[in-house]
């Protein structure tokens, strides 16, 4: 990608706009201190229940005079703690629904009001992210914090990994898969340039194990891509293509058997000169 230059800026959309990209470090300081605050506020309200349940029990147990204390204390407080998760998979939707974090596909500098949604989206998910999300992958609780977030999906998704960002500008179709520890995130950039892009997954794709699916890629209907690729921006791939390698490209149907050959019986892939 070439070094972003500010003329390649879409114009401004208002005093928002011209403010933040004139006073970019006040306006990332003032970004950062809001953000703060809002995650404060939403992990502070997810406590309450549980700081009301520990403030009702907690001083009964803590004056039983003999050991139990301590281990029904620690069962209250894992209790509370997992209470806490629940109730932060329900105040950070409401936080993502209320605030302005309605993302639209953008290409310009990081110093731009269109950036704010895509700040605020994902510093909100990611409370959850960087926190419970890994317990409740893979049930359906996890599938349906993600719609809460804005993620379109279709029936029977299963999606087995939580690195994700961008939630709100991923569509999956039916039946998809994504694998372990994969990653999918709608934006690049680089040298003081966003881009902000969709990516749909179409109906029963399989996305590997540790699979890279980056901004503005389409995954076609029924098609397979290999664990550790990596999808680069712009990438479309067909329905029932399988693809892989870093960057992914189409694997043929002759080249997929011999790398199965080549598995099953430990002989090295015959490549052509």
């Amino acid at each position: 990608m070439r070094a972003f230059n500010e003329a390649d800026n879409p114009p401004p959309t208002g005093f928002l706009d011209r403010f933040v990209r004139h006073f970019q470090t006040p306006s990332y300081v003032l970004a950062m201190l809001a953000l703060y605050a809002l995650a404060a506020s939403a992990l502070g309200l997810a406590l309450t229940p549980s700081l009301i349940i520990v403030g009702r029990w907690a001083p009964q147990l803590w004056h039983w005079d003999n050991w139990m204390r301590w281990p029904v204390l620690g069962v209250l407080c894992g209790g509370a703690a997992f209470l806490w998760g629940f109730t932060l998979l329900i105040v950070v939707p409401v936080y993502n629904f209320v605030l302005p974090t309605r993302m639209r596909a953008f290409s310009g500098g990081y110093f731009s009001a269109a950036a704010v949604p895509w700040y605020l989206h994902n510093g909100l998910f990611f409370l959850v992210r960087f926190t419970f999300l890994p317990f409740i992958t893979l049930t359906p609780l996890g599938n349906l914090f993600l719609r809460a977030m804005g993620m379109r999906m279709g029936l029977r998704a299963r999606i087995s990994t939580e690195f994700l960002s961008d939630v709100c500008m991923i569509t999956l179709g039916d039946d998809v898969v994504i694998g372990g520890s994969a990653q999918i995130f709608c934006h690049f950039g680089g040298g003081g340039r966003l881009v902000i892009a969709p990516v749909v997954i179409e109906s029963r794709a399989i996305i590997g194990e540790k699979a890279t699916v980056m901004g503005d890629v389409r995954v076609g209907e029924g098609a397979t891509i290999l664990a550790h690729s990596v999808l680069l921006p712009g990438t479309r791939v067909g329905a029932h293509e399988r693809w892989g390698g870093v960057p992914a490209r189409p694997i043929s149907h002759e080249e997929w058997e011999a790398y199965k050959a080549m598995a099953f019986t430990g002989e090295p892939l015959e490549t052509s000169a």
